[in-house]
């Protein structure tokens, strides 16, 4: 299997750890009934380790879809390489980072991460770029 479906496999898994915990977090404020009910009610604003968790997972689930497809086009197109291949594994890598920092609140670090992790996806898309780039080449 290639290095970035393998890196999407993970990614997967680390998407399933931001959901694990938030939502563990959330039943231990909030309580089963809560978990288990419409949750119609208003609640109180989440404590501070909770209300960064589920910043973090809002943060990832907005990046994912991008990581998602460029892995998929990178493979159906067959330009995959070894820079794509860097740079799914530095994407990964930093969200896996980024999470204990946000969940600690270390701002600085925190964004760095994200950066990086911004960084790794272009390393994915640059080949699809550079062929999306060349597009009107192909209609001369």
């Amino acid at each position: 299997m290639r290095l970035e479906f393998i890196v999407l496999v993970w990614g997967c898994v680390l998407g399933a750890i931001h959901l694990f915990l938030a939502v563990r977090l959330k039943i231990k404020q909030y309580g089963s009934d809560w978990s288990m009910g419409a949750r119609d009610e208003s609640l109180p604003p989440p404590q501070p380790l909770l209300g960064r968790l589920m910043r973090a997972q809002s943060n990832y689930f907005e990046t994912f879809p991008i990581v998602v497809a460029g892995i998929a086009l990178i493979g159906i197109t067959g330009l995959h390489s070894r820079w794509t291949a860097i740079g799914a594994l530095t994407w990964l890598a930093a969200r896996c980072v980024f999470l204990p920092l946000y969940a600690a609140g270390i701002p600085v670090a925190r964004t760095v991460s994200f950066i990086v992790s911004v960084v790794g996806i272009f390393m994915l898309f640059w080949p699809l770029l550079t062929i999306a780039v060349n597009i009107p080449a192909l209609f001369r």
